[in-house]
């Protein structure tokens, strides 16, 4: 049985997992925004803008043009490698964690894709479409690619042209990849981000996505686990069966959470308030976001009519209410909430101070390496 902890303790751990010390024991990686989507392993990315702050809020001094230029170096690319939602992801990892979602996603969104008259015959006519289109270095924006579709007598119309390219993702031909103005451009994954080596067995991939989740995530239960990647319990258990020995048992409320050993300090920027983006995998990368998000504000922060995560202010570990961008000196509107108890709002003085920062880069990112588009870069 592991070590009893309480809230606060199992809080304070999080930090250190989400914003880990200079110190913490966590594996190798690469520095910077690059290295925050190594540690976390996913970052959920469909809210681009947000994705953007949602990595760079974790690197200390970091700007927007600093977090595009790792998406324009191929270090990371955009896909949907867990729960069908876009994800920021380490490519190296994107192939091997689609080997082990991919095949439930596709079957479970078989029902919608049959609804939209996407036979297997029209999605393998859009693969053969897309794969000539984006050949040699081709990147195209969404539109330019559905008007490619479209042009090719592939009806994008509805909710088609969505599902398509997210068919083409689950099957890695295609991925996001080049900043493309406030979005990404569509290229080959193959060619964009060459595979590297035979990819591992199943019983090294499960083990691999168990302990990178409870790298970036931890302290989590294995359901927790299980509801973000959307593997089954057996499959998580052998995975997880495999990686226990690398792993730290902590028992919270009953049941047994999972983290990394000797990861207990967060960075020093977490002892102020922390502007938490939306979609933040630190409120959702859970099934169960009570100790975080406490259910009576959950609704506050999750929109049930649209599913929308909004942008949560963050205090010792907690979300105690809500900001928005101020789109005229690109800072932070906060509303905590009235229940709270915060006395003010200078707690989050630091973070919006940060958040400026980090929008006022106003450096043209560099050309990533050469594409043959039908614009200018």
């Amino acid at each position: 049985m592991g070590t009893p902890i309480t809230r606060d303790q199992l809080l304070q751990l999080r930090l250190a997992h989400h914003f880990p010390g200079r110190d913490g024991q966590t594996p190798p990686g690469p520095p910077g925004p690059a290295g925050v989507v190594d540690r976390m392993l996913a970052v959920q990315a469909q809210d681009f803008g947000q994705a953007l702050w949602a990595v760079g809020s974790r690197v200390r001094g970091s700007t927007r043009h600093e977090v595009l230029a790792v998406l324009d170096s191929a270090e990371v690319v955009r896909s949907a490698p867990v729960r069908g939602t876009l994800h920021f992801v380490r490519p190296a990892d994107l192939r091997w964690m689609l080997g082990l979602t991919a095949e439930r996603m596709i079957k479970s969104a078989s029902r919608r894709l049959a609804e939209l008259d996407l036979d297997q015959r029209t999605l393998h006519r859009a693969r053969d479409v897309a794969g000539e289109a984006l050949a040699g270095g081709m990147a195209l924006s969404r539109d330019e690619f559905l008007e490619t579709l479209d042009g090719s007598g592939i009806s994008t119309s509805g909710q088609r042209g969505y599902h398509i390219i997210w068919y083409l993702a689950q099957t890695q031909l295609v991925c996001w990849g080049p900043s493309d103005g406030s979005q990404q451009a569509l290229v080959l994954l193959d060619e964009w981000a060459p595979g590297n080596g035979a990819p591992p067995d199943r019983d090294e991939a499960l083990r691999r996505f168990v302990l990178r989740y409870f790298t970036g995530h931890g302290p989590a239960r294995l359901q927790d686990f299980t509801w973000w990647s959307k593997l089954t319990l057996a499959d998580a258990k052998v995975g997880l069966a495999q990686a226990r020995s690398e792993l730290e048992e902590y028992v919270y409320d009953g049941a047994s959470y999972w983290a990394l050993p000797e990861v207990t300090e967060p960075d020093p920027l977490t002892e102020g308030g922390l502007l938490l983006a939306g979609y933040d995998e630190y409120i959702l990368g859970y099934q169960d976001r009570a100790p975080s998000l406490p259910p009576e504000y959950a609704s506050r922060i999750q929109l049930a009519k649209n599913g929308v995560f909004k942008p949560s202010l963050l205090l010792d570990g907690r979300a105690v209410g809500t900001w928005r961008r101020n789109p005229r000196d690109n800072t932070a509107d906060t509303a905590p909430f009235a229940e709270s108890a915060i006395s003010g709002t200078e707690v989050f003085d630091g973070a919006i101070a940060a958040y400026a920062r980090f929008l006022a880069d106003k450096r043209t990112p560099e050309k990533p390496r050469k594409l043959n588009r039908t614009r200018d870069w």
